[in-house]
């Protein structure tokens, strides 16, 4: 894969963000290399952008990285994340290693690998619906503000799995098993896997903790009983739901693939260095 366009996108908030965006783009002036930066929450510029696009490198933490997934879904163009949040799960290279990750950008020193995501539609009334998102980690169904369990019955397909009264549930990606899933008792999948995690939050009374399901199948989950409740896309963005409304959530037919540098870190490795930081 040859890379001659890059794109930068940074989290505008960020200080760290903007002074390793300056470096960036000083180091491909530099070197005459044509790019471009924008913040990862301009859908307008990425989406004008990346079509011409080889590579977008995500300045920021998850949350950043997160944004920026949501613009190449559509455009299909390969990410690499580099660290400045806390954990960065998603990123393949911390911020002073910048430099010499660009140069193997260059020089072609990488791999792409493909990541599962998820697509997902809210059914009001249980109704066909035109109301669809994207997700690279997962999609929640929750309770509001309030500190009131839901009640949501879950199929597989259409299989009745159970109802569970809670304060919601997780349907993530192999990506996103390390996130919400995982706070909530859920495995962690190998991120190139194929499968769908759904684990209950905070599950009343429940005999299910977690389940893996196939990509080919189709979550479904009905607000049978709620004072309030949303549901929560990647954690970026909510849209409210009533008793009755139905989330969908299956596999994207299309991968987002992430870029690899040779000599990154290898997945299980960064989760052992990962889960070491975490406080106890």
């Amino acid at each position: 894969m040859s890379v001659r366009r890059i794109g930068f996108a940074f989290n505008p908030t960020n200080d760290a963000a903007l002074e390793l965006r300056d470096r960036a783009r000083s180091w491909c002036q530099t070197g005459g290399l044509d790019h471009w930066s924008a913040p990862a929450g301009d859908g307008e510029t990425l989406g004008r952008e990346l079509p011409s696009t080889d590579v977008l490198v995500v300045l920021g933490g998850d949350g950043t990285f997160l944004r920026a997934a949501q613009a190449v879904a559509l455009a299909d163009v390969p990410l690499l994340g580099i660290n400045l949040g806390k954990m960065g799960f998603l990123s393949k290279a911390e911020a002073h290693q910048l430099e010499p990750v660009l140069v193997q950008l260059i020089e072609g020193d990488f791999t792409v690998g493909e990541r599962m995501a998820l697509t997902g539609a809210i059914l009001r009334g249980g109704r066909p619906s035109e109301e669809t998102f994207t997700a690279l980690n997962d999609i929640v169904v929750a309770r509001g503000s309030l500190a009131r369990v839901v009640r949501l019955d879950v199929a597989i397909d259409e299989s009745h799995l159970a109802t569970f009264v809670s304060d919601g549930l997780v349907v993530a990606s192999p990506t996103g098993s390390t996130g919400y899933s995982f706070s909530a008792g859920g495995p962690v999948l190998d991120p190139q896997s194929r499968n769908l995690v759904v684990t209950p939050i905070a599950g009343y009374l429940s005999a299910l903790r977690s389940i893996v399901v196939s990509p080919k199948q189709v979550v479904r989950c009905r607000v049978v009983d709620a004072f309030e409740a949303l549901a929560s896309i990647d954690g970026r963005e909510d849209r409210k739901l009533q008793v009755g409304d139905v989330v969908e959530v299956r596999a994207l037919e299309r991968p987002i693939r992430f870029v690899e540098p040779t000599g990154a870190l290898p997945f299980w490795d960064l989760l052992r260095t990962k889960v070491a930081l975490l406080p106890y």
